[in-house]
């Protein structure tokens, strides 16, 4: 792992997650009448809206398609969500496209080798705790928390820390009275 480049983190202006194992810590429960159930973590689910709040865009790009990743995905209000996505780079690159970023100015979060496309192009890569060790060899950063645990949460915030916005985002929070 890097040490974390400040100036890399300047220039985000986009988040995109990867969900099965990020936002989730990667179990998948089938229940009897074949749905699926998913467990979120609610300091990810409030980082996601920090982030929003602070003005940045939000995708998923999902390997896996999901009911419950679209409810998720709809309760935070994240704008971009791309599910089934078996080679997830040419829609990283549409992605890019239709937003008009570089993929300089977006960071990626992960768990597996699916990822490796995206996280190896991106401006800032993240691999959560519990990823395979072929993503965290190229990862810019490491999270302490593993998927599901508050690992976007950590991803978040370190990048909202390092670029100057976490400080007016709690003015929200120390002025309540």
């Amino acid at each position: 792992m890097r040490s974390i480049d400040k100036e890399k983190i300047s220039k985000i202006k986009m988040f995109v997650f990867d969900l099965d194992g990020v936002f989730t810590d990667g179990s998948i429960i089938i229940n009897e009448d074949g749905s699926e159930s998913k467990v979120y973590n609610v300091l990810d689910g409030h980082g996601v809206k920090l982030w929003q709040r602070a003005g940045f865009k939000t995708a998923i790009i999902s390997g896996r398609a999901t009911k419950a990743t679209s409810l998720r995905a709809q309760q935070l209000s994240i704008e971009y969500v791309f599910q089934g996505c078996k080679e997830k780079l040419p829609v990283f690159e549409s992605l890019l496209d239709s937003v008009k970023l570089k993929p300089e100015e977006v960071a990626f979060i992960g768990d597996d080798v699916i990822d490796l496309p995206i996280l190896t192009r991106v401006g800032f890569g993240v691999a959560v705790a519990n990823a395979v060790d072929e993503l965290k060899e190229y990862a810019d950063y490491v999270t302490s928390q593993p998927g599901g645990k508050g690992a976007i949460r950590e991803a978040i915030e370190l990048i909202l820390k390092n670029n100057g916005k976490w400080d007016s985002l709690m003015e929200r929070y120390l002025t309540q009275g």
